[in-house]
């Protein structure tokens, strides 16, 4: 869609902006809005009141603050109730974050949320009329520009905080009110569009996961033979397999292994230089995330062989098969290369009657089977007595060697759809983004895209 951009521009004085349609202003946030850092937490203390309470989840994961979210039950002060309760048209910003690019994420209070109480690591901004909108000021933040200028305010080491200052400091270009209006009523139905086409995309990720775990758990349990006759195995995960397959405890086929951390409390067992033996720890799990990743190559961490001599640590060989037990449980991949792992994994040395690729197969069919195994666990652990009970079904080793080349073949076309999928939803953010910017900063005119009723709702 090709834009028009507006007839005169002027310079606005702000070197990032650069110029802005003639009729515009450029101004800070501070005065524009009430700006009203929050520090209403959840507590219940004598004298305070019922609320419900909006946190920082609520504004990060929605664009609009509306009556159906649900919203924390609380207590808040008169005052606090006073100063914090939400208004129509209000906007929120996150103003805390553990990274500065993540930081003053906003959202549109709608009016059916008004009276809700904009709680701790938020801030209130309460536009005044006369000057802005909120849905301008909403879209205002949604644009790179804003939030550059907000990240580079950050302060913090650990966790970043935007400042009142820091926020009331932020340039915005100003049009109009009824331009203000008109930018918004455009990006909400722009972006509305654009949304609706992510969120297909996304449905299709999803849809496509769904097929790819089905295709690895019936290659493992069923084989590639619909016409195999069938015997149960006695593992309710597994069900039904071949007759000519038996099912196995994993650890007698294939030799369990668990990791460890040398002491911290021994510097010499972390000389930076000796450190030179790849070992995969909790930092590298993201890795394993996407099960599109299946060989292990390069690790965050090292260790040393005199921390590992002084340790539960081993040097394990190629070819072994890890799996998360702890935080994010159930991952799985093979090393590329020998490899050490801390406490966090098992591993398992296949013997010669299974084959890593066919053992991962397993371990990823298992998926459902290790939810099961996590629920009640505070920690979400399996633990290692749960670990060493692994049963599995094992073909003879041909077969094994056929479902893995035929699972490889099946997901390839799955995995090959579904980087398509992700590439087209970081192209049309990309789209969005520019959209909002262009808008914003006034480099189209966006004043006869919009019917008036539709502005005028804005």
């Amino acid at each position: 869609m090709s834009l028009p951009a507006y007839r005169a521009y002027r310079e606005s004085g702000v070197p990032w902006l650069g110029r802005v349609p003639a009729g515009w202003g450029v101004r800070r946030l501070r005065f524009l809005a009430d700006i009203r850092p929050s520090g209403v937490d959840k507590h219940s203390l004598d004298g305070e009141l019922p609320v419900r309470l909006c946190n920082y989840v609520d504004v990060y994961k929605n664009d609009r603050i509306t009556d159906a979210l649900a919203f924390l039950e609380a207590t808040a002060t008169p005052a606090e109730i006073e100063r914090f309760a939400l208004r129509a048209g209000d906007v929120l910003i996150t103003k805390d974050s553990e990274t500065p690019d993540d930081i003053a994420a906003a959202a549109l209070v709608e009016p059916s949320a008004a009276g809700v109480v904009c709680g701790y690591h938020l801030a209130l901004l309460r536009p005044v009329p006369a000057a802005l909108c909120g849905p301008f000021l909403f879209w205002a933040f949604k644009a790179p520009e804003t939030l550059a200028q907000c990240s580079v305010r950050a302060q913090g080491i650990t966790r970043f905080g935007l400042s009142t200052g820091a926020i009331g400091d932020v340039w915005l270009p100003l049009p109009p009110p009824a331009e203000q209006r008109a930018i918004a009523a455009f990006l909400d139905r722009e972006c509305g569009k654009i949304d609706a086409l992510v969120a297909e995309q996304e449905r299709l990720i999803a849809l496509l996961k769904e097929k790819r775990q089905a295709v690895i758990s019936h290659a493992v349990t069923k084989g590639l033979d619909p016409t195999a006759p069938m015997k149960d195995s006695g593992v309710p995960w597994i069900g039904q397999v071949p007759a000519h397959w038996e099912v196995r405890k994993l650890r007698s086929i294939a030799k369990l292994e668990t990791g460890h951390t040398p002491s911290r409390q021994h510097p010499e067992y972390w000389i930076e230089e000796d450190c030179v033996i790849p070992w995969f720890t909790l930092a590298d799990v993201s890795f394993l995330r996407d099960d599109r990743n299946v060989l292990i190559h390069e690790t965050s961490q090292r260790i040393s062989q005199v921390g590992m001599d002084h340790s539960a640590a081993r040097l394990l060989p190629a070819g072994t098969v890890i799996l998360s037990r702890t935080a994010s449980v159930g991952l799985s991949g093979i090393m590329a290369r020998p490899m050490a792992v801390s406490q966090d994994f098992a591993a398992w040395i296949c013997g010669p009657e299974i084959s890593p690729h066919y053992l991962l197969l397993c371990l990823r069919a298992m998926k459902p089977e290790f939810r099961r195994l996590m629920m009640g666990s505070t920690h979400q652990t399996i633990y290692m007595p749960d670990i060493e009970a692994f049963r599995v079904p094992v073909p003879p080793s041909r077969e094994q060697e056929d479902i893995a080349t035929s699972v490889e073949r099946e997901v390839c076309a799955l995995d090959t759809l579904t980087t398509e999928a992700e590439r087209a939803i970081a192209l049309l953010k990309e789209r969005r983004a520019a959209l909002i910017s262009a808008a914003v900063t006034g480099k189209i005119d966006v004043r006869g895209l919009v019917p008036a009723e539709a502005a005028k709702a804005a």
